[in-house]
């Protein structure tokens, strides 16, 4: 469950959605509800500053900072950070850089909206989980990712 309100988020279809990305990341459950989850499973400690621990992903022949509910990279995160002024990265900071994320993308309206598959398809190159990113890595299905959002509350157009 996101820890900003939907106030604070733009409504419950966007806590909804953010919390999808969750199950897609692999993160929803793990830790903090994956706040504090650096790729590949291990846990941090405080949310002072993203980690920056580059890991070996030897599956995908790459090394990766992702860390957070939503597994920002390092070089994403000093982005948004500067973009948004956030000085930490704690659970709230990783809600709205998320949903900064999402607006970039163009998706922000149709996941208001409920357009779910339309927001999906938009931010796929954002979150190599969701369908038809295309990163060679492992991609969760349009089906269980509606499952997932219908059971955060999202509301379909």
């Amino acid at each position: 469950m996101t820890r900003a309100t939907a106030a604070q988020l733009g409504g419950q279809n966007v806590c909804a959605f953010l919390d999808m990305l969750a199950v897609s990341e692999g993160t929803q459950g793990r830790g903090d509800d994956g706040y504090n989850v650096i790729v590949g499973g291990t846990l941090f400690n405080g949310y002072a500053a993203h980690p920056q621990k580059a890991v070996w992903l030897p599956r995908y022949n790459v090394y990766s900072t992702a860390a957070g509910r939503y597994q920002f990279l390092k070089k994403t995160w000093s982005n948004l950070q500067g973009m948004l002024h956030l000085s930490d990265f704690s659970p709230l900071a990783q809600d709205l850089a998320a949903v900064e994320l999402i607006r970039g993308r163009g998706a922000l309206a149709d996941v208001k909206l409920g357009r779910f598959a339309v927001a999906l398809k938009k931010c796929a190159k954002e979150w190599a989980s969701l369908p038809g990113a295309g990163y060679g890595q492992r991609e969760l299905s349009l089906s269980k990712l509606q499952t997932a959002y219908a059971a955060a509350g999202g509301i379909y157009a």
